[in-house]
């Protein structure tokens, strides 16, 4: 019988590491109106920007701009934490990055 290389005959080979799907901008805006029923929301897919760095391979970038009656009379960190809150089952499963501009319905979305 003659020695030769052996071969993994399985389909894929060994075990590999599943890719996480990013999430779209519309199951972050879903999570988001859910949690914190804000009057505006805008969620942008910035991740073409950040195309080749590190970070881009683990998940997307966005921006996000919610006006909402819940952070009335809150800080602005807590007010993050509320939006990191929201949308925390998508975090670590294709979010890298999420820049948060948050504002309570009375405040002008010029600061």
């Amino acid at each position: 019988m003659a020695r030769g290389k052996r071969y993994d005959t399985r389909p894929f080979g060994p075990a590999r590491k599943t890719h996480t799907r990013t999430p779209t901008a519309g199951e972050i805006r879903a999570a988001l109106e859910q949690a914190l029923a804000p009057l505006s929301v805008e969620v942008v897919d910035d991740s073409a920007k950040h195309a080749g760095h590190a970070g881009a391979r683990e998940g997307g970038h966005y921006r996000v701009t919610l006006v909402a009656s819940a952070f009335a009379g809150r800080p602005q960190l807590e007010r993050h934490r509320m939006v990191y809150s929201a949308v925390a089952p998508l975090m670590g499963h294709g979010i890298h990055a999420l820049s948060i501009i948050a504002h309570a319905p009375n405040e002008s979305s010029g600061h």
